[in-house]
């Protein structure tokens, strides 16, 4: 793998890693239950996301 395919898996870890936190930390907040599980499962999405792309490396 290049260096710059290595540093576009990078940038795509930081992504996702941002994402899931704000989607934990807009869930830790959401009161309504049906709202929260949706945004919760956002979450693991972009948890899974990542590790994806971690496996790639």
């Amino acid at each position: 793998m290049s260096p710059k395919e290595l540093t576009y898996i990078e940038d795509a870890l930081n992504h996702e890693q941002f994402l899931k936190n704000q989607c934990e930390n807009a869930a830790s907040m959401i009161t309504d239950q049906q709202l929260k599980q949706s945004v919760q499962q956002m979450t693991n999405k972009h948890q899974q996301i990542f590790q994806q792309f971690y496996d790639l490396i």
